[in-house]
């Protein structure tokens, strides 16, 4: 006799491969020593927070003011959404005709509080969310927590946007496409003039259906860009667009759970009920609102970031010493994952033996990404070298097993 629903059930059994992952690296970890075990499994920053981050977090603990720890409007502190709208306006609002406001930001739980605020306020049971393949798994959770269904869509070369591909799913019953640039888990940043073309067939599919489709950027690796590169805004693109935004990567607070969703100012109608749709979903979704002392210190530390440039210098090193033993990957743009093809046809088979060299890596099935693996490089340059030899041995077996 189960004492959860059939729908839980379902999902526990095909439960996220990275938290799998995770929590066999925890068990590699009990028996052979954390110093042991290479594990690139989860997403999860190590590096510290900026120096400003704590400076302000002391600073605002001291601040017994009346009412610093109480309920706020359910969209979030009016002066912290202010100050996240001024920093829009300098970092997308280019393009735009009026500038973002208060009344365009709510403050979330995270990007994934975020998304799913966003899917309760738009969605209705039967709708469909299109999203490129691979894709975070927890997307198609979300959207059914709304009643509403998952569709992938087929990638283009190098995990590029297939505009055409894009184009084939959408139906009258297509509600949004949802973007994650840069990519989660490729690393592949989509170009700007991509986005204007998919926004061109949005208008179009949303005025033969006789309603918007919304275009949804989930952008928590906005500022993991590598080389020079700058991810490109959704929001010119297309005036019915949201972006969901989640602090966890560049400021490397993951536990912190705060970010916020922001509403195209372009929108050409129902901006103000869109907004207190939002707000309501923040209530009724238990999040209530986001945490008040996290959005307390963001208001002072928009633009801030960690040292993110040690990523990309462990993007190098990965891929370099990757490539220099046999693997085949493209670099990723952004982003702090790479996604390596896997030498055997069963990326799940070939991550069991990169575990036997005591390397986590998930399985690119977990992104429905079948024949990949992904790597994620949140870990000291020193792990990344010391595993190389393993990789070149799982290589070797995986030949052999292949033969």
């Amino acid at each position: 006799m189960s004492l959860v629903s059939r729908k839980m059930g379902a999902a526990l059994a095909g439960a996220s491969l990275v938290r799998r992952m995770f929590e066999e690296g925890l068990s590699l970890k009990a028996r052979f020593g954390a110093g042991n075990v290479f594990d690139f499994s989860l997403g999860n920053p190590d590096l510290p927070p900026p120096p400003a981050f704590k400076e302000t977090l002391v600073r605002l603990a001291r601040d017994d003011a009346p009412g610093v720890h109480g309920y706020m409007p359910n969209a979030g502190w009016p002066q912290v959404r202010e100050r996240v709208a001024e920093y829009l306006n300098v970092e997308q609002g280019a393009g735009l005709a009026r500038p973002f406001t208060a009344d365009q930001v709510i403050m979330t739980a995270g990007a994934a509080g975020g998304l799913n605020v966003v899917f309760k306020a738009i969605l209705d049971p039967g709708d469909e969310v299109v999203t490129p393949r691979p894709y975070f798994m927890e997307y198609g959770f979300y959207a059914d927590n709304h009643g509403a269904r998952l569709v992938p869509a087929e990638p283009g070369p190098g995990f590029s946007l297939d505009l055409k591909a894009l184009a084939a799913r959408l139906n009258p019953a297509t509600r949004a496409v949802l973007l994650n640039s840069p990519h989660n888990p490729t690393g592949v940043i989509y170009p700007a003039e991509h986005l204007a073309v998919l926004g061109r067939l949005l208008a179009e599919a949303g005025a033969h259906w006789g309603r918007p489709i919304f275009l949804i950027a989930d952008e928590p690796y906005r500022k993991l860009a590598y080389d020079g590169r700058q991810a490109p805004s959704i929001f010119p693109a297309h005036p019915y667009s949201i972006v969901v935004h989640s602090h966890s990567k560049d400021l490397s607070i993951p536990g912190e759970r705060i970010g916020y969703a922001a509403i195209n100012p372009d929108l050409p109608e129902g901006g103000p009920e869109l907004f207190q749709s939002l707000a309501l979903a923040n209530r009724v979704l238990g999040f209530v609102n986001a945490p008040s002392l996290m959005q307390r210190a963001l208001a002072e530390l928009q633009g801030v970031t960690a040292d993110l440039g040690r990523y990309q210098r462990r993007r190098d090193l990965f891929v370099q010493g990757l490539r220099s033993v046999g693997y085949r990957l493209d670099e990723p743009a952004g982003a702090f994952y790479l996604f390596p093809e896997s030498p055997l046809a069963d990326d799940e088979a070939f991550v069991s033996l990169l575990k036997e060299e005591k390397i986590l890596a998930v399985p690119g099935r977990g992104f429905a990404g079948p024949g990949h693996f992904r790597l994620c490089f949140c870990t000291p340059e020193e792990v990344i070298e010391r595993a190389l030899p393993g990789f070149a041995r799982a290589l070797a077996k995986a030949g052999t097993a292949a033969g």
